[in-house]
């Protein structure tokens, strides 16, 4: 089995994949008579695509169990995903770029900081939420309507994680 050590999520890192939502002083507007600052911007909502909407939702994960091995992988086609801790708990993220098939060697993995949040462009291959530990919960946003919006795919090889 193949293994990875997961990498500190930054906006750069994650750029091929998706958004990194965080606050960013370079995002920042001071607003409401100055008693807010609203951090502008920070993703790329993409959910139209065959006349889709906009569902916004509560997604509480439970850890998968240790050792980590990825196994599966997802995408979805017609519209992006974004994923918002809600308890400020570390997270990983494995991605891996848009295409019609992926294999273990094409992920990447990130641990994700309780402040940072996710926004997977529309057909990146993600793995389902990895938490750390206990329950977590996340704020989602992604596409309702008609259409196939989910493709899931079985690794040949599974993807042995690395924690420290």
């Amino acid at each position: 089995m193949e293994s990875i050590v997961p990498q500190p999520l930054t906006a750069q890192r994650f750029a091929p994949f998706g958004d990194v939502i965080e606050a960013r002083q370079s995002s920042a507007l001071v607003i409401n008579q100055g008693t807010s600052t609203r951090f502008h911007d920070l993703a790329a909502v993409d959910v139209g695509a065959e006349g889709g909407r906009t569902l916004v939702n509560i997604f509480r994960a439970t850890p998968y169990p240790l050792p980590l091995a990825i196994r599966m992988m997802e995408k979805h086609p017609l519209g992006s995903q974004l994923f918002m801790p809600l308890q400020g708990q570390t997270y990983l993220v494995a991605v891996a770029p848009s295409s019609d098939q992926v294999t273990s060697s094409d992920i990447s993995v990130f641990v994700a900081q309780g402040y940072q949040g996710v926004n997977f462009y529309r057909g990146t291959w993600h793995h389902p939420l990895l938490v750390l530990s206990g329950e977590q919960d996340f704020l989602v946003i992604d596409r309702g309507g008609a259409g196939e919006n989910l493709i899931e795919h079985d690794l040949d090889t599974p993807l042995a994680v690395t924690l420290d």
